[in-house]
């Protein structure tokens, strides 16, 4: 269950609602000079780009429960290549409905939180949409919090764009939150528009590399909740040897208003929640497999 302390903040809106000074200011009492310490604590990439670091944000948020353990300050970056048909933010899917947003002010924002977010054992999250579709903004934004803040950092991702997180990237990463959202092809395809494979190859690209993961696989009845499934994406990840955790989380329709909102059609609007019996089948097939599941 997701516990919020507040509720997620459009980046335009963010001086209006935060206290002390607004984010992007131009000096922190703590660092000194803003724009020197960005470039103290630039990524090579962000670096390469000879500018200060920038991307499309849509929001931004403090939350407890499914972004990472601890309490986190997610942010939520604008654009996404998969269509999925239960997206619960399907106004974060294009990268025009964001806010033009420089590191700086992410990264000033989160400070303010930076004492409260270290006592619950928390973290950063960067989130979306879609990280990955910004790897040089959401690399600048994680090196920052790690480094800069001293905060856990976690990656939020579908890992279908995988390959375009570098392995200067991946070391501000401490934690993978991966989406594995069928292992059936077909169901995958029809479920997000864009083919498992890529997703697979970075699941095993962090393997490699000893990165953390926590896997996410969301129970559909009627598209996804076939045992055969479920097996199929437990026995893989099983193989990995970094998933510390499966979260195996039940459809539900409360972002439906959204998809509403945006005269998109929502084709899931008949779909049942799964019942707490077929959740607990469904983690007792990756249990049976030695792994974690919540």
């Amino acid at each position: 269950m997701t516990v919020l302390f507040g509720t997620s903040i459009p980046v335009g809106q963010a001086n209006a609602v935060a206290t002390g000074p607004g984010p992007g200011a131009g000096t922190d009492t703590s660092t000194g000079d803003s724009r020197t310490s960005a470039r103290a604590g630039q990524t090579p990439a962000a670096a390469a780009t000879r500018r200060p670091s920038e991307g499309s944000v849509h929001s931004w948020d403090l939350s407890t429960g499914v972004d990472g353990p601890g309490t986190r300050f997610v942010t939520f970056l604008s654009g996404c290549p998969l269509t999925c048909l239960y997206c619960h933010n399907p106004d974060t899917m294009r990268m025009r409905n964001g806010k033009r947003t420089s590191a700086d002010a992410v990264i000033a924002e989160a400070r303010k939180y930076t004492r409260f977010i270290s006592a619950s054992g928390g973290g950063a999250t960067i989130s979306g949409g879609e990280p990955l579709l910004q790897p040089v903004f959401a690399g600048e934004l994680l090196h920052r919090m790690k480094n800069d803040l001293g905060l856990h950092t976690a990656l939020d991702t579908s890992g279908f764009l995988g390959a375009r997180a570098t392995d200067a990237l991946l070391r501000d990463v401490d934690l993978v939150l991966l989406d594995i959202k069928s292992w059936d092809r077909e169901t995958y395809k029809k479920v997000t528009g864009r083919p498992l494979e890529p997703t697979l190859d970075f699941a095993r690209r962090l393997a490699d590399q000893g990165k953390e993961v926590h896997l996410r696989f969301v129970l559909v009845p009627g598209l996804t909740d076939a045992r055969e499934n479920v097996e199929g994406v437990a026995s893989f990840a099983a193989t990995l040897g970094n998933v510390s955790r499966v979260d195996v989380l039940p459809f539900h329709t409360l972002g439906e208003s959204k998809w509403q909102a945006l005269d998109m059609p929502f084709t899931l609007h008949d779909t049942p929640s799964p019942t707490a019996g077929q959740v607990a089948e469904a983690k007792s097939v990756f249990a049976a497999h030695g792994l974690k599941a919540v």
